[in-house]
């Protein structure tokens, strides 16, 4: 679902309120060449993410799904010095790409991502006490994002945030006989979040370049 305008005032906005980025562009450029679907944010979205970071002061950040390092590059120009970001990729070509254009970046210094299956890397991150961290940014396979929402929930320190991408799967999230894995999988993490006390949570709908969508972000109580 799209439509001509949602471009064109992505354009727009892009244009008066994001600086040219020839290292965002550069990473957007190199996951095309190597493969990567084009399913990464929209450079607004990327925008949003650092801004809610730098709001809640983010000096430890988590990121489910890394694809090819663009929301992380976004994610990571937040951090303080001494600041870390731990993203979690599942596909290993995929994170040899994130590892290279976070390098061009000079963000290699404070990222670290690692490749596994995202359950098992945020139950690891539990065991082993790396928290808290200050914003976690869920992006990936979307029937796993009420699990990962439940890890987060676990590593994200009071007054921290958990944002959930792609929640409105263009619509169909309205949809309750649904069978499709994402749209379950959407439904089932935004039911979480509306049932779990220890979270203030909403939900927006997006349109853009990106086509129709929208994400899910939860303060923790």
């Amino acid at each position: 679902m799209s439509d001509p305008r949602w471009e064109e005032v992505d354009a727009y906005l892009e244009s008066v309120l994001l600086a040219p980025d020839p290292v965002l562009d550069a990473t957007l450029a190199d996951a095309r060449a190597a493969g990567l679907p084009a399913i990464d944010v929209a450079p607004t979205q990327g925008a949003l993410l650092q801004l809610l970071a730098s709001a809640v002061r983010a000096e430890a950040i988590l990121e489910v799904g890394t694809l090819g390092g663009y929301s992380t590059i976004w994610l990571a120009r937040s951090l303080p010095p001494g600041g870390r970001l731990v993203s979690l990729e599942i596909d290993p070509h995929h994170a040899e790409v994130a590892r290279a254009n976070l390098a061009r970046a000079g963000l290699d210094d404070r990222v670290e991502v690692r490749v596994g299956p995202a359950r098992a890397g945020l139950g690891a991150l539990v065991d082993a006490g790396e928290g808290p961290f200050d914003l976690a940014f869920i992006d990936a396979d979307k029937p796993g994002n009420p699990d990962y929402f439940a890890e987060a929930l676990r590593l994200v320190r009071p007054g921290g945030l958990i944002v959930v991408d792609n929640v409105v799967r263009g619509g169909a999230v309205a949809g309750a006989g649904s069978d499709d894995p994402g749209v379950v999988g959407s439904r089932r993490v935004l039911e979480a979040m509306g049932s779990e006390p220890r979270v203030l949570a909403t939900a927006l709908q997006t349109v853009g370049a990106k086509g129709y969508d929208g994400l899910a972000v939860a303060l923790v109580r």
